[in-house]
């Protein structure tokens, strides 16, 4: 229903309103350039490149590098190489090329921009605030980051985050587990005890977690100090799996 809405605005605002749609997709969206609900941000943003408003289709390819931010995510990084092509002869649409296709490949594809947390979609608030931060400094491309004021882009580092799994013992020292990675599952409410996640593969930690993927021991060897399997977590070893 947004991404509807943001279409609606786009088809029908003014200038200034139109410049900041592409900017609320990437939101809508950050590091999550698959389909949701059927709908592709990316696609609805790629035509955007080309609108014949150019402060719109420079925050547009800007969008598409929040989308696909750290994700290493083929389609995203093949439609940027060729808008390079495009804009090749404009300095300042091919610096935003360049800028987009640096967030894509960010961290080599080991860290995240999402404002939420990869478990049970809990908001992480200062990459919110750096997000929005930069959205606001995108708004003036021209007259801020293609000026004296492109350090503003460090703004996005509050949101860069490691989105791997790491197993560590009660010294910190690495333990490498089976754990089982697969798309969460929404589990509130429901009695028993319901599987959390579905369409699982078996890898060896650490591990990448995508965005809306969830992660579980694979062995009862070990116990986790934690509930949530994200980032750094400690491991203590099974009293009761010795006697199996």
């Amino acid at each position: 229903m947004t991404i509807r809405n943001f279409n609606h605005i786009f088809q029908y605002g003014d200038p200034p309103v139109r410049r900041a749609v592409p900017l609320g997709l990437a939101v809508l969206s950050t590091s999550k350039p698959q389909n949701v609900n059927g709908t592709s941000v990316v696609d609805t943003l790629s035509k955007m490149t080309h609108d014949p408003d150019p402060e719109t289709a420079t925050n547009a390819i800007l969008a598409m590098g929040l989308c696909a931010g750290g994700t290493n995510n083929s389609k995203v990084a093949g439609q940027l190489r060729s808008l390079a092509t495009y804009y090749g002869k404009e300095p300042g649409m091919l610096f935003a090329v360049r800028i987009a296709q640096g967030l894509v490949h960010a961290g080599k594809g080991l860290v995240t921009l999402s404002p939420y947390h990869p478990d049970r979609s809990l908001p992480h608030f200062p990459a919110l605030a750096s997000l929005i931060a930069l959205c606001h400094v995108s708004l003036d491309f021209k007259g801020l980051i293609l000026g004296k004021h492109h350090f503003l882009l460090y703004l996005l580092v509050g949101a860069m985050r490691p989105r791997m799994l790491v197993t560590v013992d009660a010294d910190l020292n690495p333990l490498p587990v089976t754990v089982r990675v697969g798309t969460a599952v929404d589990v509130v409410g429901l009695a028993g005890r319901p599987k959390t996640i579905t369409g699982f593969q078996t890898h060896t930690t650490p591990v990448l977690l995508a965005i809306g993927e969830r992660a579980e021991l694979a062995t009862d060897e070990y116990l986790p100090l934690t509930s949530v399997l994200e980032g750094v977590v400690i491991l203590k070893k099974n009293p009761e799996f010795e006697g199996q």
